[in-house]
């Protein structure tokens, strides 16, 4: 059974699969090396003497600079290298051909399955069918809703305009989900809490109007109760106008400064809601439709080499069918950007990347923060020394379709095909950006476990088969099996059928706990 990977035939470094103790030897190329240190598992070894300045190579890139000599066989981790990124740089674009060329015909720095071979995404270009229309009619059951989109879920959402009424939004939740089961089809009742909607300026204020507002449409919702205070700076009326065209019978609102009690009254509106929303039902759509958010967090040292691998091979697959994939968590796109910068269809996308990437740059220069002040301490434990490190294994889920669109925050996504979004790292706040441009379906890869939910169904993904046996109540898909044999191709489509069901009707453990949560990018000053 494999205990290590070299990811890159290019690289100095390899990782190892399971924990590999002091004196083990390994066959690298024909050359037998002998570990100096215990080596655990997801953690970096030296596959040959690393002078003091030299660059590490892991997934065919640099991913930090030796701190120190390192010798063959020796733990490479934040004690011997460090960080080799800089703050503003100036990009250079360079298109990458469909089978993973640059136009130079250089190959880029490329992925490898646990088998140790090159371009684990397997099918370089099936990516393409959705312009050639699909191959398939992979579809799922979702909801068809009157203004032609399309939901995975039939919920009603209270989403509070303001902070100030968060407990009574609950209280209306806790009240109106002892009447659930007699309405229909109507799946939860979920009162989405946060701390915003007052007492914010400028583009800090118009992020949370833009996130409420794009919860207020979303399809999974079929129904919603706006909850407003009445004096907040974001109250009913002002979100109105973010909002836009509403249907009056899925969209209710509620000003609590002008009801006597209202709990009570927010019950019989909810109530109303249901009563609507219960008359939808599943029909048959097409996986054309079909929009998947994708973020990692809490990753360790296979994180880039399974879970986020497979999620690729999702994203492929997807795409094929003609629907859609957004990633984000822009930070951790630092250190591997330009390979995604690479893969933008046309040179206007590709400025729109470099504007993403700088402008998020310049978020942390504004704050005074180091922008390289990642990984977590989690992801350290776990085997990431870098923040080059932890974005190459990040941007392993976008696959290698080319990316079809770029978006602000709080930005409905329109291309389908894979698409970039403007969000910081944060778990909830990126899921929550995910679901708010669109994602029915957000998948979250992680070595460490959560037990965090998102407004839409959030699947989650273990890097590891041990914390997929440990934390069953938060783990719903394995991608440890890589490390036992299984082939890349085969998890991922096992992935995309599991997909299909969630997107059908079945319960991610978040959701079975009845978790359902929500956070806003805060960029500024609170009054």
């Amino acid at each position: 059974m494999q205990t290590f990977i070299r990811i890159h035939p290019d690289d100095k470094v390899a990782v190892a699969l399971r924990p590999i103790p002091a004196g083990s030897t390994v066959t690298v190329d024909g050359e037998t090396i002998v570990l100096t240190e215990d080596i655990m598992q997801g953690h970096k070894f030296a596959l040959c003497d690393l002078e003091e300045g030299e660059q590490v190579i892991k997934y065919g890139a640099p991913v930090g600079i030796a701190a120190g000599r390192i010798a063959k066989g020796s733990w490479v981790h934040t004690h011997n290298m460090r960080t080799g990124l800089g703050d503003m740089l100036t990009y250079t674009y360079t298109p990458l051909s469909a089978g993973g060329t640059n136009t130079d015909g250089k190959r880029a720095a490329a992925d490898k399955n646990v088998e140790g071979q090159q371009d684990v995404r397997g099918k370089q270009d099936v990516w393409r069918r959705q312009d050639q229309g699909p191959e398939s009619e992979a579809c799922f059951q979702g909801f068809r809703r009157p203004d032609g989109k399309a939901g995975v879920r039939n919920e009603i959402w209270i989403i509070p305009t303001v902070g100030c009424v968060n407990s009574v939004a609950k209280a209306i939740e806790k009240r109106a989900q002892e009447s659930l089961p007699a309405k229909g089809s109507v799946e939860a009742v979920a009162a989405f809490a946060h701390p915003y909607g007052c007492s914010q300026m400028g583009e800090d204020q118009e992020n949370t109007r833009r996130i409420l507002a794009d919860l207020v449409r979303h399809p999974n919702a079929g129904g919603v109760l706006v909850l407003g205070l009445g004096c907040e700076n974001s109250n009913v009326e002002v979100l109105k106008e973010y909002i836009g065209p509403y249907d009056p019978d899925r969209v209710k609102f509620l000003v609590c400064q002008e009801e006597e009690d209202e709990v009570e009254a927010g019950v019989m509106l909810v109530q109303e809601l249901a009563a609507y929303a219960g008359g939808f039902t599943r029909t048959r759509i097409p996986c054309s439709e079909l929009i998947v958010g994708m973020k990692c967090g809490g990753s360790d040292g296979l994180s880039g080499i399974t879970a986020n691998p497979a999620v690729g091979v999702f994203s492929d697959r997807l795409i094929g069918e003609g629907g859609t994939t957004i990633l984000t968590e822009v930070p951790e796109m630092f250190g591997a950007e330009t390979l995604l910068m690479n893969r933008c269809e046309n040179r206007e996308l590709f400025q729109k990347t470099v504007a993403m990437i700088n402008d998020f740059k310049e978020y942390f220069i504004r704050h005074d923060q180091t922008i390289y002040e990642n990984p977590s301490p989690g992801n350290k434990m776990g085997g990431i020394s870098t923040l080059e490190d932890k974005s190459l294994g990040c941007t392993q889920k976008s696959g290698s379709a080319p990316v079809r669109g770029v978006l602000a925050y709080g930005e409905p996504v329109e291309e389908r095909g894979l698409n970039l979004l403007y969000a910081p790292g944060n778990d909830l706040v990126a899921a929550t950006a995910l679901a708010a441009s669109g994602a029915q379906i957000v998948l979250f890869t992680t070595g460490r476990g959560t037990p965090f939910a998102s407004p839409v169904p959030t699947v989650k993904i273990s890097s590891n088969s041990p914390l997929y046996r440990h934390k069953k109540n938060w783990i719903d898909f394995d991608c440890g099996e890589l490390v036992e044999g299984k082939r890349l191709e085969e998890l991922g489509e096992e992935l995309f059928r599991y997909v299909l069901e969630a997107a059908s009707g079945k319960k991610v453990k978040a959701e079975e706990a009845g978790f359902h949560d929500m956070a806003i990018f805060k960029q500024g000053v609170t009054l």
